[in-house]
């Protein structure tokens, strides 16, 4: 902006004049004081609370700026916060800097001009939080009035007092020097934060705040500062590093118990962060996110919430980092995604990898309680790095149909194969599965296909998909020899329902005479042509599932495999060809049985259960009749019907 004046024809292009004419004119813009204070002390912060942090940033400033101006003075520094309900009012006194009187005029009522900020350009002493010039407006945002008390220590018998209501206009006012050098500001809380003025829920928020600080934090009359927490990776510790960590983990942990705590260090040419991770004793399952990553800035707090600084798969991972090096927003309650903040997140991802790795290593005991609170999302963050993968193949447990268990243990109940159901549950092939005692993989659970997909791959064995083609090939073999068509089709007719298919086949153990197995790319087909897919499912999701499925034709529901090596089968069969009158009546009580037992797999009743259940009475009762008079009997065989061959 210019001071009005007309544009000089003569100016350059360089000198920002390209393309005006004589007749325009650069104005200066008018700036209505009331509205931006306004603005930047309501709305700029999310939370009232962001005032007492940005006033006790300021007195931790001015702490660092005494020293640097006055090295060899006697400076006893420290921050005290008192509150009093009864007058309604939050004081934050220091034994700082303090202000002369055209420090007042130019940096507490001068928008956006920052002390501080001046004074680290010129020092360079990455001590000093303030930036903006802004954090003293904050304190418009809780109170109707502010009062500044101060005395500086280049003027130690002289005193100030700073008064505004609102922020627009103040008064500033000679008053008797203050007994040592320093500030205090004095808030008058609006009604509506009149809950500030209560020390107990102040010490709460300070400690959090104020955790890192270096300078001691009191409130009220307290003797102990409420940032007293040793922070392990500031200091030496003598005898047990990890249970150094583990008490400040637990001491700085908001909702859950750490179960081990781990260090984040400086990488060269990366991260200059510093701090500690830990793995929270909080259940998570696939997309639960329980990351809780406090983030502070030269001591202060600065994001309370900075969980996309973690990885994506590490939703049990709580923590607490410092950086000098990462870039504040105006309202210093998020980060800039610069440099600094990606390499920040490659560095807080090597840190939990390592950190997972030393607690495998070094304590068993605790790594097993990992796995077993986590090993769902364990599994996800496994298929995320290749590190992880290698740490957790042998060691993560997997659901299956006898529970957890690991894909090393799984793949040795399956003989050397490693079995997976691609449906949520229910069908008959897990029926198949139980009486053959082989435990099946649950597909259908977050991350369990991928990791055993890659698993079978890193081990070189065979993974068996139930319900895709390929895994059905390698479940139920063909016959030995192909059933003639008419005896098809009579079978068909006897034991299929509409949509299912007769798959003659061989299959362990021989004592089940069938199995029907769902088509699951006509289940995903029926799912996504649903009326209400187009309001469930994302439309992107929605093509891609559509364009998966065109190939099916959805006519063939599932597939009833008969088991031509049961001796019940075998029976049947021979009765049939035979021409025994009991066939049709044995045919029937396989296909009750199938709808029972596809009752009993789904956990719910499927098919025409009562029609099933009269239809076993039938047969008992048919099978059981008396032979009408002048009809030969047929004889009975030990195995069954008459006539097996």
């Amino acid at each position: 902006m210019s001071d009005g004046l007309p544009p000089d024809p003569s100016s350059s292009p360089a000198g920002g004049q390209e393309g005006l004419t004589p007749a325009e004119e650069l104005r200066t813009t008018e700036v209505d004081l009331g509205g931006l204070v306004n603005v930047l002390a309501t709305h700029l912060y999310s939370t009232p609370l962001v005032a007492l942090r940005e006033l006790v940033q300021n007195a931790h400033d001015s702490h660092t700026r005494r020293l640097l101006e006055d090295p060899d003075g006697v400076h006893r520094p420290l921050i005290r916060v008192r509150a009093d309900a009864d007058r309604r009012t939050v004081g934050i006194e220091d034994t700082g800097a303090g202000l002369t009187e055209p420090e007042i005029h130019a940096f507490l009522a001068t928008v956006g001009t920052g002390y501080t900020r001046m004074l680290r350009d010129l020092t360079g002493n990455q001590e000093l939080i303030g930036a903006f010039g802004l954090g003293f407006l904050s304190a418009f945002s809780v109170a109707d009035e502010v009062t500044v008390t101060t005395t500086s220590h280049r003027e130690p018998l002289l005193g100030h007092r700073y008064r505004s209501f609102g922020g627009e206009q103040y008064s500033v006012e000679r008053v008797p020097a203050r007994p040592t050098p320093g500030t205090l500001v004095e808030l008058s809380l609006k009604t509506e934060h009149a809950h500030l003025a209560d020390e107990h829920a102040l010490r709460e928020v300070l400690g959090r705040y104020c955790v890192l600080l270096p300078i001691p934090v009191f409130v009220g009359d307290d003797e102990q500062p409420v940032n007293a927490v040793p922070v392990p990776w500031r200091q030496s510790v003598e005898g047990d590093q990890h249970a150094a960590r583990m008490r400040f983990a637990g001491a700085f942990g908001r909702r859950f118990e750490p179960l081990t705590a781990f260090p984040v260090q400086p990488v060269e040419g990366g991260s200059d962060a510093v701090g500690l991770l830990w793995v929270q004793d909080g259940g998570t399952y696939g997309s639960s996110d329980n990351r809780d990553l406090a983030v502070y800035l030269r001591g202060m707090l600065l994001a309370e919430d900075a969980r996309d600084l973690l990885p994506g798969w590490a939703g049990f991972i709580g923590g607490v980092v410092e950086s000098s090096r990462l870039t504040p927003t105006a309202s210093r309650e998020d980060l800039q995604r610069d440099e600094h903040y990606r390499a920040l997140q490659q560095a807080l991802a090597d840190a939990v990898v390592e950190g997972l790795y030393e607690t495998a290593r070094l304590r068993p005991a605790v790594w097993r309680r990992i796995l077993a609170r986590h090993g769902q999302d364990l599994l996800g963050a496994a298929l995320c790095d290749d590190r992880l993968f290698t740490l957790l193949a042998d060691d993560v447990p997997v659901p299956t149909s006898q529970g957890d268990l690991t894909a090393g243990a799984l793949r040795a109940a399956g003989g050397g194969a490693v079995h997976v159901a691609l449906g949520s549950g229910g069908g008959f092939e897990e029926m198949l599965y139980r009486a053959m005692q082989v435990p099946i993989a649950r597909g259908d659970r977050y991350a369990v296909l991928p990791f055993l997909r890659r698993y079978a791959g890193l081990r070189d064995c065979r993974i068996v998909e139930l319900g895709s083609e390929s895994g059905n090939r390698e479940l139920f073999r063909d016959p030995e020899r192909p059933l003639p068509a008419e005896e098809t089709a009579w079978l068909a007719g006897a034991l299929a329902d509409p949509g299912e298919q007769l798959v003659p086949a061989r299959f362990d153990p021989p004592g089940l005479p069938l199995v029907l197995v769902p088509d699951r790319e006509a289940e995903l087909k029926a799912r996504i042509e649903d009326d209400q897919a187009d309001a469930r499912i994302p439309s992107a999701a929605l093509r891609l599932a559509r364009a998966f499925t065109a190939r099916s034709g959805g006519e063939v529901k599932a597939r009833l495999y008969l088991n031509l090596a049961c001796p019940a089968v075998q029976d049947l069969l021979a009765a049939y060809r035979g021409g025994h009158t009991g066939s049709a009546t044995a045919a029937g009580l396989l296909r009750s049985l199938k709808v029972i037992m596809a009752a009993a797999s789904a956990g719910s009743a499927t098919g025409d259960l009562g029609g099933a259940l009269a239809g076993i009475g039938t047969a008992v009762s048919a099978l059981t009749a008396a032979v009408p008079a002048g009809l030969p009997a047929v004889p009975d065989s030990p195995g069954g019907f008459a006539g097996r061959g």
